[in-house]
């Protein structure tokens, strides 16, 4: 006959379960979630912006998808792990435009077709005029470049897993007003 226990136990005995992200509804998923999100801006920057996941997700196979609705922005990191620290891109949409960011490396990535903007020490971005510039042969380069200098590399034999990270309770408007 197995020993009682009692139904209090000490503290430390207790099994903890992790509690959800603040500001996320438990029973959806985390892709029903990213489709929310995503249906927060005008159909056009929302398809764009598909389209563009589509695409670097085709790219990265195995990579780890952060997302955090934030205040200004929606991002969409990608990473070899769990930690936005090892982030190598990102996708962030604005109401007016979608950009895909260089997280690591930025400065050290070879730019002679000019896309590259920003002058910081760590990161850059090109503008997605349209989800045909991701099939640019220097933007590719630029992906390749970024994915060659990452400390960590993203094992593509690996399920791609999407997590959302943070969901600020205040943002800007994911629209323009109309005119």
């Amino acid at each position: 006959m197995p020993a009682r226990t009692s139904a209090r136990q000490p503290a430390a005995a207790q099994q903890r379960t992790p509690s959800a992200p603040r500001n996320r509804t438990p029973c959806q998923s985390p892709q029903a979630q990213l489709h929310i999100f995503l249906d927060k801006y005008s159909p056009e920057i929302a398809a764009q912006a598909r389209v563009a996941l589509r695409k670097i997700r085709a790219l990265l196979p195995g990579a780890v998808e952060l997302v955090y609705d934030n205040y200004n922005a929606l991002a969409i990191g990608f990473s070899p792990t769990e930690r936005v620290a090892d982030a190598i891109f990102s996708i962030a949409l604005y109401p007016r435009w979608v950009n895909l960011f260089f997280l690591q490396n930025g400065p050290r990535l070879r730019d002679p077709d000019c896309y590259l903007l920003e002058s910081g020490k760590q990161v850059r971005h090109i503008v997605l005029e349209n989800p045909a510039t991701l099939d640019d042969p220097a933007v590719l380069d630029l992906i390749h470049q970024a994915l060659e200098l990452s400390p960590k590399s993203i094992d593509a034999t690996q399920p791609r897993r999407l997590i959302i990270k943070s969901v600020s309770a205040k943002r800007r408007p994911r629209r323009l007003p109309a005119k």
